[in-house]
C-alpha cells in the first residue's frame, strides 16, 4: 500500500467526507418524494471490503450504523458477478438494514479493472406497500403487513436500467411515479460519488486512495479508543421502555442495557431487554446497532464517523430480544427501541463526561393519513406522511435545544405545511411551541410544538400513528423532572367533543372536516428545578415556554402577573422562599403517594397529567384516568433513581 503524507492524508479524508455529502446534494434536488426531500436519507462511501469510509455531514443517526451492512450483503449476494455501471438495491431490515421504507442503492466503483470502493444512497420511500397506506401497520406482529421486502436485486445492468424489475417493485408500492423517480435519483446519487473518487484517482492515482480509504478509519479507531482508555474502568447500566405491547398485558417493555468500559474498549449488554413484542415496535440487530453508535458517537463530535469508530465497542444481544429481531418478526417501528437506547446511552455517558451531560429527549412520531384526494376530478392517492419536532433534554450548564428533529435523525427537516397542503387535502390550524412542555430542572428541557390539522375534501382516507413516551413519559436526569406524555386526540365532524386515540394505532378512518392534533414532549430536565435561578423561570414565563401556573407547581416560584398583554410579570421573592421550602419538605412524600388517590383526583378534574407524572410520578390512562399499576411501579422505579434521590430534603 502506498505511504500518505499527512497533507494528503488529510485532503483525502475531508475530499470522501465531501464526495458523500455531494451525494446528498444529488438526490435533494433529483429526489420525487416528499418524505426523501425533507432529508429523511443518507449516504455512505465503502471501501472495497464493504467497511464504511465515510459519512456525510448531514446523514441522519438512524442510518449510519447500518449502511456497511447492507453493503456487505450486497456484496456477498453479488460476488464474482459485480461490473462497472451496476447498481443494486436492498432494504432488508434482517440483513443489517432499518426497515422496508428506506431503500439502499450501492455501486461498487472500479479503477484499473478492480473494485476499490462502493457508493450507497439511502432513501425513506413514502410508501412500500403492506396493509396501510405509509407502510406503518402497528398491530403487525409479522412482516408480511409491512410492506415489500427487497433483498438484494439489480437494477442497473453494465449501466443499462433493468426497467422490468424496477417496476416490479415500483407497482407494489402505492405511488409508483414516485418510486421510479426516486430511483433513477439515487442512482444517479451513487454516480456523483463515483465520479468524485475516480477524479482523486486520477490525481493521486488508484493505490493511494486506496491507502486513503483504510488510513481513515485507522485514525478513528486510534483517535476513539485513546479517549475511552483516558476513562476510568467500570460498568453502568440502565433501563428504559416502550410504552406497551399492544398484544399483550399492562406494562412497559423494558430495555435493559450495561455499559462496560475495559481498557480502551467500550462493551454494551443488553441482557435483560424484553422478548420481542406483538407489533412493529422490535428492532433488528443491525437498528440496534446504529442505535449504540450514534448515541456513543454523540459523545466524540469532533471525530468523522466510519467504521474505525465501530471497531471500538462491542454489543451483546440476547437472541430473539426486541433489540434481536429475527425474520419474520416486524420491524417497522424499529425507531422506538432505537430512541430508547440512544437516551440510555446518553445518560450512561453523561456520568462518564459530565461536562457533556444531557437529558432524555423527546421520542418522534410518525402520522400517516392516506386515501384519495377528492379536490381534483381524477381523485389520485395522496400520502401526507409528516414528523414533528420537539425538545431535547437539559445539558450541564445549558437548557435543552428548542423545537429539534429528534436524535433519531437531526438531519432531518421539519415539513413546511404549505408543501404538505399543496400535496395532500389536509389544512394545517395550529402549529407552535407547547407552552409547559419542557420538562422541569435546573436547566430545564427544549419545548416540544402542538400540530393541528383539518381534513379537507377526500375519499377512503384512513390514519395512522406510531409514537410512544405515552407511559414511558421523556425523563429528567440529575433531579429534573419528566416531560409530559405524547398521543393523539381526534375530534370529528360536528361532534362536540374530541377523542384520545393516544400514541399507537392504524387503519382508523377519517374523513371530511374531521380534526386532529398531538402534541410533542420537551426534553426532560437537568438537575433539581428548585434550584433554577428565579430570573430563568420569569424570563421563561415571559418566552410563553412556563405558564405562571406551573412555574409555582414545577419550579416553586411564584409569579405575579402585572400585565400579561405588555408581557409584564414579576418574581415575588418572599413568597418564592417560602414556597419552595414547603415543597422540599412535602415532594418526596407526594411522590409516593398512593396512586389510586392520583388517579381519583385526575379522573375528578383537580389535577392533570402534568401533575400526575411530575409530582406524583404516577402513569394513567390519559383518556379513562384508569390507573396503570405495573406502568407506574416501573416508572416509579426509575423516577426515583434519576429524580427523587438526588434532591435535597
Amino acid at each position: 500500500m502506498a505511504e500518505l503524507d499527512p497533507v494528503t492524508f488529510e485532503v483525502l479524508k475531508n475530499s470522501f467526507i465531501t464526495s458523500v455529502d455531494q451525494m446528498g446534494e444529488q438526490i435533494l434536488r433529483t429526489c420525487y418524494s416528499f418524505v426523501i426531500y425533507n432529508h429523511d436519507f443518507s449516504s455512505a462511501l465503502h471501501d472495497a471490503n464493504g467497511e464504511c469510509a465515510a459519512q456525510g455531514n448531514a446523514d441522519i443517526a438512524v442510518h449510519v450504523g447500518t449502511l456497511h451492512f447492507t453493503c456487505k450483503e450486497v456484496m456477498r449476494h453479488f460476488a464474482g458477478d459485480m461490473h462497472e455501471g451496476d447498481v443494486y438495491a436492498i432494504n432488508d431490515p434482517y440483513a443489517g438494514g432499518t426497515h422496508f421504507s428506506d431503500v439502499r442503492l450501492i455501486r461498487p466503483i472500479f479503477a484499473d479493472g478492480k473494485i476499490i470502493a462502493f457508493s450507497q444512497s439511502n432513501g425513506h420511500w413514502s410508501d412500500v406497500g403492506g396493509s396501510v397506506p405509509g407502510s406503518f401497520d402497528v398491530s403487525a406482529k409479522e412482516m408480511f403487513k409491512e410492506g415489500l421486502r427487497i433483498t438484494p436485486v439489480r437494477l442497473f445492468d453494465k449501466g443499462r436500467f433493468v426497467k422490468d424489475v424496477a417496476h416490479l417493485i415500483a407497482s407494489n408500492t402505492r405511488d409508483p411515479a414516485s418510486i421510479i423517480g426516486d430511483i433513477q435519483a439515487q442512482a444517479e446519487a451513487t454516480a456523483v460519488c463515483q465520479r468524485e473518487i475516480l477524479r482523486l484517482v486520477g490525481k493521486y492515482g488508484r493505490e493511494t486512495v486506496e491507502t486513503g480509504l483504510s488510513a481513515v478509519q485507522d485514525y478513528v479507531e486510534r483517535s476513539a479508543r485513546a479517549r475511552i482508555a483516558a476513562l476510568p474502568d467500570g460498568e453502568w447500566e440502565t433501563v428504559d421502555f416502550i410504552d406497551r405491547d399492544p398484544a399483550g398485558g399492562e406494562g412497559m417493555i423494558p430495555i435493559h442495557i450495561k455499559l462496560t468500559i475495559k481498557g480502551d474498549k467500550a462493551i454494551y449488554d443488553f441482557t435483560g431487554s424484553h422478548p420481542v413484542i406483538g407489533s412493529i415496535y422490535n428492532s433488528a440487530f443491525g437498528t440496534t446497532f446504529s442505535a449504540v453508535a450514534a448515541g456513543m458517537k454523540t459523545f466524540f463530535p469532533d471525530l468523522p464517523l466510519n467504521s474505525g469508530f465501530y471497531r471500538c465497542f462491542e454489543i451483546i444481544v440476547p437472541e430473539g430480544s426486541i433489540v434481536d429481531a429475527q425474520w419474520p418478526v416486524a420491524v417497522t417501528g424499529f425507531l422506538m427501541p432505537f430512541e430508547k437506547i440512544m437516551n440510555s446511552i446518553y445518560e450512561m455517558w453523561s456520568k462518564l463526561m459530565p461536562e457533556r451531560a444531557l437529558a432524555c429527549a423527546f421520542n418522534l412520531e410518525y402520522l400517516l393519513t392516506g386515501g384519495r384526494d377528492a379536490r381534483t376530478p381524477d381523485k389520485p392517492i395522496f400520502m401526507f406522511y409528516d414528523w414533528l419536532p420537539g425538545g431535547w433534554g437539559g445539558r450541564n450548564g445549558k437548557d435543552g435545544a428548542n423545537v429539534t428533529t429528534a436524535c433519531f435523525g437531526t438531519g432531518m427537516m421539519a415539513q413546511p405545511v404549505e408543501g404538505q397542503e399543496r400535496a395532500n387535502p389536509i389544512l394545517t390550524t395550529e402549529c407552535e411551541i407547547l407552552k409547559d412542555s419542557p420538562g422541569p430542572g435546573k436547566w430545564r428541557g427544549g419545548a416540544g410544538v402542538v400540530k393541528t390539522s383539518l381534513m379537507l375534501a377526500a375519499e377512503k382516507t384512513v390514519i395512522s400513528y406510531i409514537c410512544d413516551r405515552e407511559r414511558a413519559v421523556v425523563w429528567g436526569i440529575e433531579g429534573g423532572l419528566p416531560s409530559m406524555p405524547h398521543g393523539l386526540t381526534l375530534k370529528r365532524a360536528g361532534a362536540d367533543t374530541e377523542e384520545r386515540l393516544g400514541s399507537i394505532f392504524s387503519d382508523v378512518p377519517i374523513g371530511e372536516g374531521d380534526v386532529f392534533s398531538r402534541p410533542t414532549a420537551g426534553g426532560g430536565g437537568f438537575g433539581d428545578p428548585l434550584d433554577r435561578e428565579p430570573a430563568r423561570v420569569l424570563e421563561d414565563v415571559k418566552d410563553d415556554y412556563v405558564s405562571v401556573e406551573r412555574a409555582a407547581k414545577d419550579y416553586g416560584v411564584v409569579i405575579r402577573t402585572i400585565d400579561a398583554e405588555l408581557c409584564e410579570y414579576e418574581v415575588d421573592a418572599p413568597a418564592t422562599e417560602g414556597l419552595r421550602a414547603t415543597q422540599r419538605s412535602m415532594r418526596v412524600d407526594e411522590a409516593r403517594i398512593d396512586p389510586e388517590a392520583v388517579a381519583a383526583r385526575y379522573r375528578a378534574g383537580e389535577i392533570d397529567a402534568m401533575d400526575a407524572i411530575r409530582r406524583h410520578a404516577v402513569i394513567l390512562d390519559w383518556g379513562t384516568g384508569a390507573l396503570l399499576p405495573e406502568s407506574t411501579r416501573q416508572f416509579r422505579e426509575v423516577f426515583e433513581r434519576r429524580s427523587l434521590a438526588n434532591w435535597r430534603h
